[in-house]
């Protein structure tokens, strides 16, 4: 096997495991545990997980270039990591849905809901709200629009650190390789 395929697998499968046990974790806590649900948990801990691209691309910059690594290497290794980072993602949140009977949309749209009339909205801009989340449950139903949506959760900050880690790691002298 092609060494870069065997570390974006091997990383890059580090990487959707990190993020099959956030899933998990939003799946189990979210109702007892109100920060696991925020955008800034969530994003770190899809940082986290996208962390074993810089650590991937490193160790394949130490072990199979002698600490040495070009920048379109290392972002096409980064990518690849990325990718497969991602795919896992997607994969694991279709499973949730699944195993869950597609509940999630429903649930999200009656705790917002619930939130609008605790929040003393009124009946009319209850009723906008009820509408565009209707819209917004029929787009998230058909899986060609809600699988790229999920991607697009994770996809950019997989882009921004395999950018990040080409960038560094094409310099030898930085975190060099220990003998």
């Amino acid at each position: 096997m092609n060494q870069t395929l065997r570390y974006s697998l091997i990383y890059g499968g580090l990487s959707a495991a990190v993020l099959a046990a956030f899933i998990a974790v939003i799946g189990t806590l979210h109702e007892r545990v109100a920060f696991v649900a925020t955008l800034t948990f969530g994003y770190s801990v899809m940082l986290v997980a996208m962390s074993f691209v810089f650590v991937g691309v490193k160790r394949y910059r130490d072990v199979e270039g002698g600490g040495v690594i070009k920048f379109s290497h290392a972002l096409g290794l980064g990518l690849l990591i990325a990718l497969i980072g991602c795919i896992g993602y997607v994969l694991v949140w279709e499973a949730y849905l699944a195993i869950t009977h597609y509940r999630f949309m429903d649930d999200y749209i009656a705790k917002m809901l619930r939130d609008a009339h605790a929040s003393g909205k009124s009946a009319e801009q209850i009723a906008k709200m009820t509408a565009e989340f209707d819209g917004m449950r029929t787009m998230y139903a058909n899986p060609l629009i809600r699988i790229p949506m999920t991607f697009m959760e994770v996809g950019p900050v997989g882009l921004l650190v395999a950018l990040v880690s080409a960038a560094l790691l094409r310099n030898p002298r930085l975190f060099p390789a220990r003998s």
